[in-house]
């Protein structure tokens, strides 16, 4: 079961895995599962456009700062969006740039997701 959370609530959180697969980013430890998205509708389009700096940056190292920035503007009869995450350990930053563009009825930003893993007694992921 997933829950909608603040992109800030990553902050102080420590990695030891970090995906992305051109449509979301995937920051896992043992206990949690967090995936940036968007949940694709009829009439848009969001994806991440671009990644500045180096995703293993985020592995083994507390997050210090977990930004989230947007700019809007007007496509034809549409609108479009650019949202940026900024992601900082000691060892970089990264900043994960999503565009989205639709007919202007729907959402063009991506949410954060958070799953809770299960731990079996000896250790193994349920």
């Amino acid at each position: 079961m997933s829950q909608t959370v603040p992109f800030e609530s990553l902050k102080g959180k420590t990695f030891e895995k970090v995906t992305e697969d051109g449509y979301g980013v995937t920051l896992e430890n043992k206990l949690e599962r967090f995936e940036l998205r968007h949940d694709q509708e009829c009439c848009e389009a969001v994806y991440i456009e671009d990644i500045a700096g180096e995703l293993d940056d985020l592995v083994d190292s507390p997050i210090l700062l977990a930004e989230e920035t947007s700019d809007h503007g007007d496509q034809g009869q549409g609108s479009e969006t650019w949202t940026f995450y900024k992601l900082s350990t000691i060892k970089g930053s990264v900043t994960i740039r999503f565009y989205g563009t639709s007919n202007g009825f729907y959402s063009e930003t991506a949410d954060l997701y958070r799953y809770e893993k299960s731990i079996l007694s000896d250790g193994d992921e349920v």
